[in-house]
């Protein structure tokens, strides 16, 4: 990224911070977790502690970060090396990305930017220019993308509810600034539970390793009435929602899984693990050192804000999290498809200078899709 961007993009994160600093969250037990931040073009600085909001503040100020992080973990010592902070206890924090999700939509709005000669183009896995295949992916999430992320997060919702009796006022859900959604559950029974079984907790809301016996089917000896029914609680409920679609048709089904076969039967089991089972990064939730994003701050991939969603459905991450200035400025924009922001229609554009709000400037600039003409 070239000087005259980075400039540009510190002023307008630093203007949004000194005039939008109420809608950063300073966490609970500030002084018991570890922050971190990086700057444009440089690497992360981590273990900071800090005491309070005019800490956090005074950070801003003085490093205009590109980015911010916070750790879920309490720890004695946070400012100390990782083998010294004395790890007492994290919150469960879940990621929901939609570039996980396998949407067919993201061919459309996704672009390559070659590594080698910064050729732009839409989604491809060849430089149509030099042919080098050292490409680099940039994708543009649309409102199917968001839509079907926000499923992701209220099915997870359900399952903490209903299966892990997780009050729903501790569970909340943030924007992630660019293509999902964090949920964040405080104050559970998970608190102090450790990396291998928050690994296990990940196997169990993705569906992930489901085994045929749990839902009924037997290898040597067929049973009928150990296949679950609507009204059981947790996965053998909602496997037989999903399985046999009504009642009515339940018995013809058992009837027919179970001349099929136990092998069939757990490909079946595979299909209905990645329909009805929560796609989140298990890597995430499993890491209990891990810094995240702080809610409030700019997410230096978009220049969309990591924002708290106080109603999901309604939610639009392109009005409701976009909040730099609608002052203008000239970039030269390398964008060969179409993006919304703040209700406005922004491209396509082929290498030209255009004059559009600094919301927008930002945005392009931080998917490498523009510079400062």
């Amino acid at each position: 990224m070239q000087d005259t961007d980075i400039k540009f993009l510190e002023d307008s994160f630093k203007k949004y911070y000194f005039k939008h600093f109420d809608l950063i969250r300073v966490p609970e037990r500030t002084s018991e977790r570890e922050f971190g931040f990086q700057k444009f073009n440089s690497g992360m600085t981590r273990h900071i502690q800090i005491k309070d909001d005019k800490e956090l503040h005074l950070l801003f100020m003085q490093n205009v970060p590109s980015d911010v992080y916070c750790s879920n973990a309490y720890y004695s010592f946070p400012n100390l090396p990782m083998n010294e902070k004395d790890w007492k206890e994290a919150d469960l924090i879940f990621d929901i990305d939609a570039k996980d999700l396998n949407l067919t939509c993201r061919a459309n709005h996704t672009v390559s930017i070659c590594n080698e000669c910064n050729e732009i183009s839409k989604d491809s896995n060849q430089c149509r220019k030099c042919n080098s295949t050292k490409l680099e992916k940039k994708s543009l999430p649309c409102k199917n993308c968001i839509e079907q992320s926000k499923i992701q997060v209220e099915k997870l919702s359900e399952i903490l509810i209903e299966d892990f009796a997780i009050d729903k006022e501790n569970i909340h859900v943030y924007f992630s600034g660019n293509e999902g959604f964090h949920v964040y559950v405080y104050n559970s029974q998970f608190q102090e539970i450790g990396s291998r079984e928050r690994s296990e907790l990940t196997d169990y809301i993705s569906l992930r390793g489901a085994i045929p016996e749990t839902f009924g089917m037997r290898k040597f000896k067929q049973d009928r009435a150990a296949f679950p029914d609507f009204d059981e609680k947790g996965w053998k409920g909602r496997f037989s929602k999903h399985v046999f679609g009504s009642k009515s048709k339940r018995s013809k089904i058992i009837t027919e899984l179970l001349a099929n076969g136990y092998s069939s039967f757990q490909k079946t089991l595979d299909d209905v693990s990645k329909n009805i089972g929560v796609k989140i990064d298990p890597n995430v939730t499993m890491d209990i050192h891990r810094i995240f994003r702080l809610p409030g701050s700019i997410n230096s991939k978009s220049g969309l804000t990591k924002i708290l969603c106080k109603d999901l459905t309604k939610f639009d991450p392109y009005t409701e999290a976009s909040f730099l200035s609608d002052e203008t400025i000239e970039v030269l924009a390398n964008f060969p498809i179409e993006f919304k922001l703040k209700n406005k229609k922004f491209g396509p554009y082929n290498n030209e200078k255009v004059t559009v709000p600094t919301f927008a400037g930002v945005y392009m600039i931080c998917k490498k899709l523009a510079k400062i003409a």
